[in-house]
């Protein structure tokens, strides 16, 4: 795998980039402090996701973390020198994570979590930005915001539209930390898989997508997806018949459908 691949990623301190078989791989790189956010990691998140949305060589992304823990949310020295800030020092802090939730939410290419490890707070937000989740059976989950003070604001907007507003409520209002299985009961994550087999079975769920999906077509489903759920009935069913329309005069469109009447198998 190809690792740091130009100045700007020879840059990371704490992640990695790759990308092998089409896939991309952004791994957290700070077991030693369980994976923690702070400013400087959401920067180098937001610029890796930026790369691996514009690497020609990348269909798929993971996210993906070094050790035992996913992500244990907010760095403890971070949250002490949140305690000196104003109000607008706080919303620029704010927009930094909303924009990097964002940016995973509508990114062009699909995003897969592979969870090895407990995924608390900010670190349980990143595990259900993703398009597509696997995790570990010994994995816990939460948003332990409300126990401290704090609130868990930008993830409520991505929650609700993933597992309800019920689900959310339930969550987010407890702070209570769950286990892998009522994550995945609760639409949190969408596969539980032995930690042995966690990096093989995300491997090849993502080199078959890569290889048996249009590229075009998942972009166009995932802008679709984030598109509708503000949308009226009327003007949904409008939007939707319009880029069904579009795509069908692209030339993925016309491969993959040429390949299905003359029985042939093709490869994306």
């Amino acid at each position: 795998m190809d690792h740091l691949l130009t100045p700007q990623l020879e840059a990371l301190r704490y992640l990695t980039y790759g990308c092998e078989d089409r896939i991309a791989y952004i791994t957290l790189n700070r077991p030693e402090k369980r994976n923690a956010l702070n400013a400087d990691v959401v920067a180098e998140l937001k610029r890796a996701f930026e790369y691996a949305e514009n690497d020609e060589d990348c269909k798929i992304v993971v996210l993906r973390a070094a050790g035992d823990v996913f992500c244990a949310g907010a760095d403890l020295a971070y949250i002490q020198e949140l305690q000196g800030f104003g109000y607008t020092d706080n919303l620029d802090d704010s927009t930094h994570l909303m924009q990097l939730f964002h940016q995973v939410y509508t990114l062009k290419k699909v995003v897969i979590g592979q969870v090895q490890g407990h995924a608390i707070a900010g670190g349980c937000g990143l595990a259900a930005i993703c398009d597509i989740t696997f995790a570990v059976p010994e994995a816990k989950f939460g948003y332990t915001e409300v126990k401290i003070g704090f609130l868990p604001a930008i993830v409520s907007v991505f929650l609700l539209r993933k597992i309800g507003e019920a689900r959310t409520k339930q969550l987010l209002l407890s702070g209570d930390v769950v286990s892998a299985q009522t994550a995945l009961d609760l639409g949190l994550v969408n596969f539980l898989v032995p930690a042995d087999e966690l990096a093989a079975t995300v491997r090849t769920y993502a080199q078959r997508l890569c290889r048996e999906n249009s590229g075009q077509s998942m972009e166009v489903t995932k802008e679709m997806l984030a598109a509708l759920p503000e949308m009226a009935l009327e003007e949904a069913l409008r939007y939707a018949a319009q880029r069904n329309a579009a795509l069908r005069g692209s030339d993925d469109c016309r491969r993959g459908i040429g390949a299905f009447l003359s029985k042939e198998k093709i490869s994306w």
